[in-house]
């Protein structure tokens, strides 16, 4: 049987394929010897034959070892391979009949095999190795000698169920070893072809799927960055609004002469315009910038408290109840702005659904070794399924626009998905079970987050 490969094992790389196949065809080819010699009792020239099996295995333990050290297969190489393979079995049939012999056809594997795997040039020079051995194999060769053992009563059987006349049942010497023979035959070919191409299809499919990811990876990424530059670029132009807007905010309380709520409103408001101009200014700063992970390294549970005082800033007037759970002390992480920044979109989100229910908004964050996960859980009218396969694509928001026609614009949760993904983790949203209200939970990796010791 030729060395061809098979698939058994989950891996890319034609060379590992090519080594597992060559594991059956040694057993295979060992196991026919000894069938032919001991059952049939076929006097072959035994020692030749089991040398060049022996030497078959001999070189696929060497390929096995050359694969562990992780080298990369070329062409050339997975070439030499198959023709090594064509030439142990066109050594294998000189010495059972040559051309005669049914399990001739298994030259059809080689440039098969090649066809798939290699270019074209390639695959034609294996066909046409194969050819020259076969017809090499038709004029040169030892005759296969009838066995010995009582085959008649097999032959007639094959004959009458052939179609072939009793009576001339006896004048086909060896006639069952031959249709039993032609029937292995094929079943070890269409066997290996219907394996092999069915796992390259797969392979395949596969790779378009990627491919199709890899594309709408690209895709995202390039409509984040389009955002990135229109926010440098509208972060640039509201600097000189702000800094008038403080002045003049700063102008109307010394303006104000007794305390009372306008007076309340216009310290909140101040508070507002210096939040704007502190995070157009982080925004600005840290465009383009690494993250350091030893400044910037702060325990889980800190990090998350700092976030959610300054949520609350924006936000004073939505009650947040918060739970957070975890071994303590909490690990240690290095998360940038950004993610500051798509946790806060998410609570803003919540927060907005939340409406003016008088139930507090729940934050809960539980970490262990591996990850942390955060939930919001807010107590409005929930998802509905029309538009919950939606949420998250860019430019699509169930926000609708106030008396003063401001509604969402649908990139926050675009780019809090963006944000998750890029550090390994995942944004679910969900309606609650029993309760009005929606969910949104994050699943974060933490050996993304988590900050570098330093001896």
């Amino acid at each position: 049987m030729p060395g061809i490969a098979p698939l058994f094992a989950p891996t890319s790389n034609p060379l590992a394929r090519l080594v597992a196949l060559r594991r059956l065809e040694v057993v295979a080819q060992g196991f026919v010897i000894a069938l032919a010699v001991l059952w049939l009792r076929i006097p072959l020239e035994v020692a030749p034959m089991i040398a060049a099996t022996a030497a078959l295995g001999l070189f696929n333990v060497l390929t096995q070892w050359r694969l562990e050290r992780g080298w990369p297969a070329t062409h050339n190489e997975l070439f030499a391979h198959l023709a090594a393979d064509a030439g142990t079995l066109a050594f294998l049939l000189y010495f059972a009949g040559g051309s005669a012999n049914p399990f001739v056809s298994l030259f059809l594997l080689p440039p098969t095999l090649a066809a798939a795997m290699l270019p074209a040039r390639q695959a034609w020079a294996m066909a046409g190795l194969t050819l020259a051995a076969y017809t090499w194999l038709m004029f040169w060769n030892l005759p296969l000698p009838p066995p010995q053992g009582d085959l008649a009563q097999l032959d007639a059987l094959l004959a009458r169920a052939t179609g072939v006349p009793p009576e001339h049942a006896g004048h086909l010497s060896g006639f069952a070893l031959h249709i039993i023979g032609m029937w292995l035959n094929f079943v070890v070919s269409v066997g290996v072809v219907a394996f092999f191409l069915t796992r390259m299809a797969a392979a395949l499919k596969a790779g378009e799927r990627e491919l199709a990811a890899a594309r709408e990876a690209a895709l995202r990424h390039e409509q984040i960055l389009s955002l990135g530059t229109l926010a440098a670029g509208a972060a640039h132009k509201l600097g000189t609004p702000l800094a008038t807007m403080a002045v003049v905010i700063h102008e109307l309380e010394l303006g104000q002469g007794d305390p009372g709520e306008a007076k309340d409103d216009l310290r909140l408001l101040r508070r507002q315009v210096d939040l704007c101009k502190q995070t157009i200014s982080q925004i600005l700063a840290s465009a383009g910038q690494a993250r350091d992970e030893s400044s910037l390294s702060v325990p889980l549970d800190a990090y998350l408290s700092e976030l959610l005082d300054e949520w609350r800033l924006i936000r004073p007037r939505t009650p947040v109840r918060v739970a957070l759970e975890g071994a303590r002390p909490a690990p240690s992480i290095a998360a940038d702005r950004v993610l500051e920044q798509a946790i806060l979109n998410l609570l803003d989100n919540a927060a907005d659904a939340h409406g003016e229910s008088r139930e507090a908004l729940h934050f809960a964050a539980g970490w262990d070794a591996d990850a942390c996960r955060i939930e919001i859980v807010d107590c409005g009218p929930g998802l509905a399924s029309g538009v919950a396969r939606r949420i998250g694509q860019p430019f699509f928001t169930t926000k609708q626009g106030d008396a003063g026609g401001v509604g969402g614009i649908g990139i926050g949760l675009f780019l809090t998905n963006a944000t998750v993904e890029r550090l390994g983790g995942k944004v679910e949203l969900f309606n609650r079970d029993k309760q009005q209200g929606a969910c949104t939970r994050v699943t974060l990796p933490l050996a993304r987050l988590k900050a570098r010791s330093h001896d």
